[in-house]
């Protein structure tokens, strides 16, 4: 949660770092090649797609991400759990 900045981004990258991590897909922004190791660091749009696709479903059907002057959450815990509860109903309508 938050910018998409470089301090957002190291501290992401802090938490994820603890995985086995082959390869990171981003599309061009500047701020990824600050904090990214450049061996790891794959930079393409054709290799964002789909995570772009799960960007816009989550805007188009949850309000909470939405521009802020309309709908949005104050709760991180909220947050989390309509996620939780999107991607559930999700993947029980494709079963």
């Amino acid at each position: 949660m938050g910018s998409r900045g470089t301090e957002t981004g190291k501290e992401l990258w802090e938490k994820l770092n603890k995985n086995e991590i082959v390869n990171v897909m981003t599309d061009y922004w500047k701020a990824y090649s600050e904090f990214l190791p450049k061996e790891l660091h794959v930079k393409s749009k054709k290799e964002t797609w789909t995570v772009e696709s799960y960007n816009s479903l989550f805007r188009h059907y949850l309000a909470r991400f939405r521009r802020k002057t309309k709908c949005y959450s104050k709760s991180y815990e909220m947050l989390k759990y309509s996620i939780l509860l999107f991607m559930a109903k999700k993947i029980i309508c494709y079963l």
